[in-house]
């Protein structure tokens, strides 16, 4: 994971270190949307940071999390409550997809997996 942004949460939990088989709840509507971002183990613990495009100073961040699909080890960030639009992902403060689009009601996904992190 070298360079991604990794920060433990309150309490010193690294909340990334451990796991996730619990079930994800996505907030999706009529006119916002959800992304999720599949990346390779490197990324484990790293924040993936989204704005709104053209509003590259304005970001919120998901941490690349340790879930389980098909009983198998997948690393993902998952982004719900995004309004309909297009959005950048950001990854070490650079931009690392730009025009991404949300649909209202529906859940996009973004396969960085095989892609150098960066």
């Amino acid at each position: 994971m070298a360079g991604a942004a990794h920060h433990p949460h309150a309490g010193g939990e690294d909340y990334a270190a451990r796991r996730h088989p619990e079930f994800v709840a996505i907030d999706i509507g009529e006119d916002v949307g959800a992304l999720i971002v599949h990346t390779d183990a490197e990324l484990h613990g790293a924040e993936i940071e989204v704005s709104a495009s053209g509003d590259d100073r304005s970001r919120s961040h998901k941490q690349v999390l340790e879930r389980a699909i098909d009983g198998r080890p997948a690393f993902t960030a998952v982004f719900d409550g995004l309004r309909a639009g297009s959005y950048t992902l950001w990854l070490d403060g650079r931009a690392r997809a730009r025009d991404v689009l949300i649909t209202g009601a529906a859940v996009a996904e973004l396969d960085w997996r095989g892609r150098a992190a960066g």
